[in-house]
């Protein structure tokens, strides 16, 4: 069986989760923690990023590179279209994910609650301000005009663009900041159907329960 290793509140292996369980492949999720000695985990990921996989001796990591050899060995269903412009705006979203927005809501999470609660030191709550202040607006109001009326970012359907873009939303939501429908009505909607599939909502609903511990210790 396939291991992949990460933590369930990083948005990266939250996208692989979700990408997973749409596809109905059977993994093992190994738990490890940033910069992780773990030897399977350092194996299959030399830099300590995760998520890492090890698929039957195939070691791998980065979330989108394991996306791209999942979706070759497992064509169906398909997660990334075949269209060229249609997978030209996935692999786009995919990268807005893991970037930008990724980018923007780790400042908040990090600062405000990994550095304080995992690492046991003060985190910079300026920066955490800022992005929540002058960032995330940007990118929430970006991504409520780009929200087509199927309510999926490509082709009328579930692709690895809506896992890729929801996925650091999570983070940002730990954080104590709700996106108000009355404001971001098309997010507000999009998120919660893609959040409540059943490929996502049981990991969403273990990690609020840890969240919830975490926040009160």
């Amino acid at each position: 069986m396939m291991i992949v290793y990460g933590s369930i509140v990083s948005p990266f292996v939250r996208k692989l989760l979700g990408f997973l369980g749409e596809k109905g492949l059977d993994f093992e999720l190994k738990g490890v923690g940033i910069g992780d000695p773990d030897p399977g985990f350092r194996a299959a990921s030399p830099l300590g990023k995760m998520p890492a996989i090890d698929d039957d001796g195939f070691l791998l990591a980065d979330s989108s590179a394991i996306i791209h050899y999942l979706e070759a060995k497992y064509p169906e269903p398909a997660l990334i279209p075949a269209d060229p412009e249609a997978r030209g705006r996935t692999v786009w979203w995919d990268e807005f994910g893991d970037t930008v927005f990724a980018a923007c809501g780790g400042k908040m999470f990090f600062n405000r609650i990994v550095a304080p609660k995992f690492l046991g030191r003060e985190g910079d709550l300026a920066a955490a301000a800022e992005a929540e202040a002058e960032e995330l607006p940007k990118l929430l109001a970006y991504l409520e005009s780009a929200i087509p009326a199927s309510g999926y970012l490509v082709g009328g359907r579930l692709t690895l663009a809506d896992l890729a873009a929801v996925s650091p939303l999570v983070n940002v939501r730990h954080c104590g900041v709700t996106i108000e429908a009355a404001t971001y009505p098309k997010i507000a909607a999009w998120s919660e159907a893609i959040l409540s599939r059943p490929s996502m909502a049981p990991w969403i609903a273990k990690e609020e329960r840890m969240m919830a511990k975490v926040l009160a210790g």
